[in-house]
């Protein structure tokens, strides 16, 4: 058992952190009401993963479908991710968070792809944490482009078809160098993982909450922990 009264802690948590909208008109609010209070449960939940000793936390912050929504809203979400980015910086050096990015981030817009390089730069060598965003991500279109990569490197002779195996093909993956997923968390009572890290969590343990994301809060990560710590991980065996 650890400090922090732990038996086993996942190594990996991944988060699906849905229902900022539903969140917000249940309350007759405006959606941008609810990313704005989305972003205070990112912070408790990052700060509860670094303190526990979690080493990669990954969120599900902008998928590639999410282009679909209405114009203002994806302008806001971009505009509420690159004020997350400029304010929390000092915080991800001051608990030594690396911050790293899932997904075809170029695809962003050019003040927001600035700040994440920035971030990127001045916190590569923090070694406490690395707290993966998916951003402009799909879990189809990474192994696409994986499998793509893995092409390119057999036609110019760097590697064998025969040689290629679920670990060698893991190294194209965005996740290169990390360990899947332990854990799986979605808010706001949805049963499906909406593209996220397919290859990733095939032996994820699954924890749904029917809490919409700005409600949920370190307390509730706390819970989820502890029922990931009642679970039989058999892998198949």
């Amino acid at each position: 058992m650890n400090s922090n009264g732990f038996e086993q802690l996942p190594r990996h948590v991944a988060i699906i952190m849905d229902g900022n909208g539903r969140w917000a008109r249940a309350r007759g609010l405006p959606r941008v009401m609810g990313h704005r209070a989305g972003i205070k449960s990112v912070r408790s939940v990052v700060e509860a993963a670094r303190e526990l000793g979690i080493e990669v936390l990954t969120l599900y912050a902008f998928s590639v479908e999410n282009w679909k929504r209405p114009t203002q809203e994806v302008s806001t979400l971009m505009r509420l991710l690159n004020e997350y980015l400029r304010r929390e910086l000092d915080t991800l050096m001051r608990h030594q968070i690396r911050l790293n990015v899932l997904g075809d981030y170029r695809g962003l817009p050019a003040p927001v792809q600035k700040e994440l390089r920035r971030v990127m730069a001045r916190t590569r060598r923090n070694q406490g944490m690395i707290l993966n965003l998916a951003l402009n991500y799909g879990g189809r279109a990474e192994i696409v482009r994986a499998a793509r990569r893995v092409a390119e490197e057999v036609s110019a002779g760097r590697l064998k078809a025969s040689g290629l195996d679920e670990a060698t093909f893991s190294r194209f993956l965005y996740t290169d160098g990390q360990p899947d997923p332990d854990l799986l968390i979605r808010t706001s009572g949805e049963m499906r993982i909406s593209n996220f890290l397919l290859w990733q969590v095939s032996y994820a343990e699954l924890y749904l909450t029917s809490k919409y994301w700005p409600d949920f809060g370190r307390a509730d990560f706390l819970e989820a922990l502890r029922e990931y710590q009642r679970r039989d991980r058999r892998f198949g065996a």
